[in-house]
């Protein structure tokens, strides 16, 4: 789509005065770590959460795919709302804690389905079996192409067996399957954040990498926001902007104080 211009947004922020910020982690703020277990703070993204958040004209919600406390440790900054496993677990500005599920109604049916991935993963090299409590995801990166298919295939197929498709949604990607609850759904988390914590007249912006922030594109653009995919190369997308990589992402957010007109 990428129907804006840098100035376009520009001016669209300095007339709002306010901006209610949603930023994916992983690819958009930072490149990949090599597991999702790999949870290492780095410094320059703490600090610049930091200043967004102490910000009288902005609001932050981190809004990511990782458990909560992975993300606690990642941005471990007051201020900020934290948001893991797509919105399943949420973490206040004032450090509430908040399950949108129950994780009693959840849990049985996804020790079925891990007991059942493991025994296919096997000794097979290049997987990983991410459990984030509320979710199970099933790594591939590092393993034989023709070798990920297949058995993301079959993991596929063994979800489908075990889960009810009115409480739980397969999330996919390049070698990558996910199991969750429905919630576990960016766009309607943005959704629920956006009617549960209102802050009329601010300019809400999402930055995101990957087809689970297409979902929140959509949401945020309805409202009269704007949508900034961060990526490589151009794609189709619901987006109104792209930034060519987390580097970019990072510098672009560190101009916008400037932007409202007012210093820290």
């Amino acid at each position: 789509m990428m129907a804006l211009t840098a100035g376009h947004i520009a001016e669209r922020m300095a007339q709002a005065g306010r901006l209610w910020l949603f930023l994916d982690y992983d690819g958009t703020l930072a490149d990949f770590a090599p597991t999702p277990d790999h949870v290492n703070a780095r410094p320059e993204i703490v600090n610049l959460i930091t200043i967004l958040a102490e910000h009288p004209r902005i609001r932050v919600a981190v809004v990511s795919g990782r458990r909560l406390s992975h993300v606690e440790a990642l941005v471990p900054v007051t201020g900020a709302l934290l948001v893991g496993t797509y919105g399943i677990e949420l973490r206040t500005p004032e450090g509430r804690r908040i399950n949108r599920v129950g994780h009693e109604a959840i849990r049985p049916v996804l020790d079925r389905i891990k007991t059942r991935w493991i025994e296919m993963m096997g000794e097979r090299h290049g997987f990983f079996l991410e459990d984030k409590g509320w979710a199970l995801a099933l790594h591939a990166r590092f393993a034989d192409d023709a070798e990920a298919e297949a058995v993301l295939e079959d993991a596929r197929s063994v979800a489908a067996e075990l889960v009810a498709s009115d409480r739980f949604r397969v999330l996919g990607g390049h070698k990558f399957l996910e199991i969750g609850p429905k919630l576990a759904h960016k766009g309607k988390t943005v959704a629920y954040l956006l009617d549960r914590y209102p802050w009329p007249g601010a300019l809400p912006i999402y930055l995101g990498d990957d087809d689970k922030d297409e979902e929140a594109f959509g949401v945020v653009r309805a409202c009269g926001g704007i949508a900034i995919l961060v990526a490589a190369r151009p794609r189709e997308t619901e987006a109104d902007y792209r930034l060519e990589s987390p580097q970019a992402a990072r510098q672009w957010l560190e101009t916008l104080p400037a932007h409202l007109g007012i210093s820290r």
